[in-house]
């Protein structure tokens, strides 16, 4: 088996490795870069079979459902088969509705926590891992007698990190090549952890006990996890969770009964006139349908704004102002304070504060410390190890054994 890394050793995100085998090939991931702008021209990876069918090209398989793996894939001539988790499929298959660029991803088969899957020559064994997006896997590939770990995005502090443990105390053996995502590195002292979000909800709920308007939490409705921790620090306060549409949707697609749903007492749908104006021009009067016990209208946040903690994104804003209902209301920024540097983002904050609503972050990171990255190195114990997903990968060799760094494009045997 043979493989080389698109892109990766040297960046995060727009991660795409390639493998071959007997002459068959396989991507695992096929991401957009995170530097890339709306109006950017979008140069693909030299991969034979992405403009136009290539038998070799076997398919591509999708770690998780972050924009970053797969975000290339609607820029494809071809149509290779695609392998993904079945929530990863109905998360992105909803988000498709409300975000123009994201496709609706058909899979020609599912991933499954240790369940091997077969395309030949490769046989590829997903394990489901803790990670800030829903449904995320680490991977196992066998070909040609080599075995090669793909950790794709991982960390041990989210509502998942049993996953984490049970991987590092029952890793795959006879690893030949380990590929292992960085992020953290240059992020975050090599001692230091991240927050859990056990912690995360502890300081959430004392922000909502003594805010006394509504609580406003920015973060990403895909991050099933984040939202997860913002319910339970509302329900200790006695508050009810107020969702838009997208983030019903979100939720819903999860299928599962222990995430919160609209249908539960203290969760609640508003609808911002954007989103009751796309429903209307779709006709997609259906998607009100399985949310509508718990609507709310501008009225019910305006009368009583104590009593709701609101998943935020600035396109909700315009509707809340009209509502009224932001007297002695609070923000909280829970998604990667990097976004904050953008223009966009730094408007809104210096909306949210000129109409006097007080700011502040409160967040952890969807990637391991380097502590966890160390126990994940020694229980996987690979011959080498391939830096990826990582501006860093030159401090590696200081931090882990039997390191190699390759360079975007090169093919190596494994």
């Amino acid at each position: 088996m043979r493989a080389r890394i698109h892109r990766g050793t040297r960046e995060i995100g727009g991660t795409a490795v390639e493998l071959e085998a007997e002459g068959r090939r396989l991507l695992l991931d096929f991401g957009l870069p995170l530097a890339t702008t709306s109006h950017a021209p979008v140069l693909l990876p030299e991969v034979p079979g992405l403009t136009a069918p290539e038998p070799s090209l076997l398919g591509v398989v999708l770690s998780h459902g972050h924009r970053d793996h797969w975000g290339l894939l609607g820029h494809m001539a071809s149509r290779p088969p695609l392998f993904m988790g079945a929530g990863t499929e109905r998360i992105l298959a909803a988000a498709s509705f409300f975000i123009p660029d994201v496709p609706a991803l058909k899979a020609a088969a599912h991933l499954q926590d240790n369940r091997p899957l077969s395309i030949a020559p490769f046989t590829i064994t997903p394990h489901l891992v803790d990670h800030s997006a829903f449904d995320a896997y680490a991977l196992t590939v066998d070909a040609g007698g080599r075995r090669l770990f793909y950790s794709g995005d991982i960390r041990s502090h989210g509502r998942k990190g049993a996953l984490f443990e049970l991987l590092v105390g029952q890793p795959p053996s006879g690893i030949d090549v380990m590929l292992m995502e960085g992020s953290s590195l240059g992020r975050l002292d090599e001692e230091a952890r991240f927050p859990t979000e056990a912690e995360i909800e502890v300081e959430l709920a004392e922000v909502i006990r003594r805010t006394p308007g509504m609580v406003l939490v920015a973060a990403s409705a895909q991050n099933i996890d984040r939202v997860v921790t913002i319910f339970r620090a509302a329900k200790r306060n006695g508050r009810t969770l107020v969702v838009d549409l997208y983030a019903a949707e979100m939720l819903h697609a999860t299928a599962k009964g222990r995430v919160p749903q609209t249908s539960w007492p203290d969760v609640a749908l508003f609808m911002p006139w954007h989103q009751r104006l796309k429903v209307k021009k779709t006709d997609r009067f259906d998607l009100i349908e399985r949310h509508k016990a718990g609507r709310l209208f501008p009225r019910d946040l305006a009368t009583h704004p104590e009593r709701y903690v609101t998943l935020f994104r600035a396109s909700l804003l315009d509707d809340l102002m009209k509502a009224e209902c932001l007297n002695g209301a609070h923000a909280v920024w829970s998604q990667w304070a990097g976004y904050l540097q953008e223009e966009k983002t730094a408007a809104l904050v210096a909306t949210l504060k000129a109409q006097g609503i007080g700011f502040e972050v409160i967040h952890t990171s969807g990637h391991a410390s380097v502590p966890d990255l160390k126990r994940l190195a020694a229980a996987i114990a690979p011959r080498v190890m391939v830096p990826i997903h990582t501006f860093e990968a030159d401090r590696f060799p200081s931090l882990f054994e039997n390191v190699v760094v390759r360079r975007d494009g090169e093919w190596w045997e494994v």
